[in-house]
């Protein structure tokens, strides 16, 4: 008989019962101890988890500070070791680590053993480059198994790793790259998206050209190339050793504090901030989101089977997540494309029929994905069999209620017997979320359910008070080990300390708006900076495109409120539209009811426009400050970076506008 499924945030309770001591009579208790005893309820996940150090953890937090907390000092961990802790009993279990698919239908299946196999001969190779503990190295590379072997090996030497996607522009990667001095370049020379192949071997030559620091150049050829450019060495013959020397590999032991990754921030001034994450600090920290996730190693009875898809590319914070699902022993699938299909011939069912192919249990992407889904009546029965689908992943923006209710008949209707939304917010920042999920709290759709154990969140008012049932400041009193050591280059943590602590010194201040229920559910409403403030009313950017949004002929939207000093404040909305539809005097009358009705008259825009499209970072986000600004008379240049951007074309309408706006102010 099939023992019963056991949620893992229950696992981890029933553990503390036995092993602590410790009974909660709710959630809402067990997320009070979590940010009350900070130093009991981090000890108890690197406990739960397994986590190894050869000197066992003695105290685990030095001060309770923000920046600046010391988190397990004297510890020693690896992510590499993490991961490949898992191979022997997963192996034993006949599963797979990685599966993977691009736009061309070529699957692969990287078994657990070959996953420690090509991560030690890398990681050989790096050393045999001169790569050392502490230098960086950089990574130009799509969403391919290789990706992930390359991040491995290099956390295994105490490299730090930074990677950007090949759909970036070349002067943002440069931009991002050049700060942090790389040694050694891993890069792709082409790659295939929207149905295309791409040649990139002329931007890997120009990569190599912009970073002096690189030493060496390992390139992964690829089929998509038009030249064969030079590389001292090649990717293939990077991993090709099979002996005994790599069977013997064992990855570094490092401090706990020691930095694992370089991400950045899509701020749109000035350069992206390089952001440095510790490996221990994060790797605690994907273990406790672990328990919000329902992840567990998919050789355990109560995961047995489990495998996970959060579709992103390399450049985007969700890529970690997918890092996250191997460290915690579970099969991630990875998929290498365009989730609409080709651009010229849109096709929302390619991640659907990707995930019933592959018996994807877990499928996150980006809100903006699943609404886009909806939009175009996709039907998800006819993408073949989901049955194996328990859990729906959402983050980005926030996800309307009407596109949850959306999701889940479709999935129930494709064959799959329940489903749970996992809707989760928090930031590349901390690699990690603040709020989101619990399979055992009641749904409601377009809420997420819970703040996250050990993530002290409140929201606050205009008076730095916090509040309960009202929409404030997302704010997290105390700290958590994944958020950054520092800044890469950053003169005495300034940059650090303004973008996170000059408005409440000590505590966290995220940007955006939250509201957090009675019953503990909570509600993103957009970025803080880029609130509505009518009449004294504040409201979130999130409602009007959930009221403008629900129209059957609007796509995609964007709203910015513009105060001019001594005016009156000027709102515009700016809409996409249906092929074939246009904006005439009857769809803004429908416009305006919709925001009448659900909103309140308030919020109705000054001015509707119809636009191409709504400005997008490349994580999928609508660019409302920089817009924002740009309307308020901020040069281009200084607001925004197109290199940083989805669909950079879109600027040159707001571009016209803003200089037509300048005329009619000043006149």
């Amino acid at each position: 008989m099939t023992a019963p499924f056991v949620p893992r945030i229950r696992l981890y309770q029933n553990w503390l019962r036995e092993q602590r001591g410790l009974v909660f009579d709710s959630y809402d208790a067990l997320w009070r101890w979590s940010v009350s005893d900070l130093e009991g309820f981090w000890r108890s996940i690197w406990d739960f988890s397994g986590m190894q150090s050869p000197t066992p953890p003695g105290q685990v937090l030095v001060e309770a500070r923000m920046p600046g907390a010391q988190w397990f000092p004297g510890t020693q961990v690896n992510y590499a070791r993490e991961v490949l802790r898992h191979v022997d009993a997963a192996h034993a279990a006949g599963l797979t680590a990685i599966v993977s698919e691009d736009e061309l239908g070529e699957v692969r299946e990287l078994s657990w053993p070959e996953l420690r196999r090509q991560v030690g001969a890398f990681a050989l190779t790096l050393r045999g480059l001169g790569v050392q503990r502490g230098d960086r190295v950089a990574a130009y590379l799509p969403n391919r198994p290789e990706a992930m072997v390359a991040f491995l090996a290099c956390s295994s030497v105490g490299a730090i790793w930074s990677v950007c996607a090949p759909d970036m522009g070349t002067a943002s990667v440069v931009d991002r790259f050049r700060q942090i001095e790389p040694k050694l370049l891993i890069a792709a020379d082409g790659v295939h998206y929207g149905g295309k192949a791409l040649d990139r071997s002329a931007v890997v030559q120009e990569l190599r050209a912009a970073l002096p620091s690189v030493r060496t150049l390992v390139l992964l050829r690829t089929p998509f190339a038009a030249q064969r450019i030079a590389a001292e060495a090649d990717w293939a013959d990077a991993i090709a050793r099979d002996d005994a020397a790599t069977a013997a590999f064992e990855p570094e032991w490092l401090p706990f504090d020691h930095p694992v990754w370089i991400v950045y921030s899509s701020g749109t001034t000035g350069l992206p901030k390089p952001i440095v994450h510790g490996q221990g600090g994060i790797l605690l920290n994907m273990h406790a989101c672990g328990l919000h996730h329902d992840l567990g190693p998919s050789y355990e009875a109560n995961n047995a089977g489990e495998r996970y898809h959060w579709f992103s590319s390399t450049g985007w914070v969700m890529w970690n997540s997918q890092l996250a699902g191997l460290a915690s022993g579970t099969t991630i699938c990875l998929y290498d494309g365009n989730p609409a299909g080709g651009k010229e011939k849109p096709d929302w069912g390619v991640l659907w029929r990707f995930v019933a192919r592959h018996r994807v249990t877990f499928f996150g992407a980006g809100a903006a994905y699943f609404a886009n889904c909806m939009k175009a009546g996709l039907q998800v029965r006819d993408c073949g069999d989901l049955s194996r689908v328990r859990a729906l992943g959402s983050t980005g923006s926030p996800l309307s209620e009407e596109v949850q209710r959306w999701g889940t008949a479709q999935v129930l209707g494709a064959g799959s017997p329940a489903v749970w939304w996992y809707n989760i917010s928090g930031g590349t920042d901390f690699c990690g979320a603040f709020v989101g999920g619990n399979r055992e709290l009641p749904e409601v759709p377009g809420q997420m359910q819970c703040r996250f154990l050990g993530a002290a969140v409140e929201a606050w008012n205009e008076q730095g008070q916090p509040v309960i049932g009202e929409v404030g400041e997302l704010v997290c009193t105390r700290p958590i080990p994944s958020m950054p050591l520092y800044f890469w280059g950053d003169e005495g943590n300034a940059r650090y300390l303004s973008s996170y602590f000059d408005t409440y010194p000590g505590v966290w201040r995220h940007g955006d708006w939250i509201r957090i229920g009675e019953d503990g559910g909570c509600i993103i409403y957009g970025r803080s900076d880029a609130t509505i403030n009518r009449q004294g009313l504040r409201m979130g950017t999130s409602e009007i495109y959930s009221a403008v949004e629900g129209l059957p002929e609007v796509l995609d939207s964007m709203v910015v409120d513009l105060e001019y000093l001594g005016r009156e404040s000027y709102m515009p909305l700016f809409v996409v539209l249906r092929p074939g539809v246009v904006l005439d005097d009857a769809l803004r009358g429908r416009i305006h009811e919709a925001i009448r009705n659900h909103l309140s008259p308030r919020f109705l825009p000054n001015d509707i426009f119809q636009v191409a499209e709504i400005p997008r970072t490349l994580s999928g986000k609508k660019q409302e400050l920089p817009i924002k600004k740009l309307l308020l008379g901020q040069p281009i240049e200084k607001v925004v970076n197109r290199e940083a951007m989805a669909n950079p074309g879109s600027l040159d309408w707001f571009l016209a506008f803003a200089a037509q706006r300048a005329q009619t102010v000043q006149g």
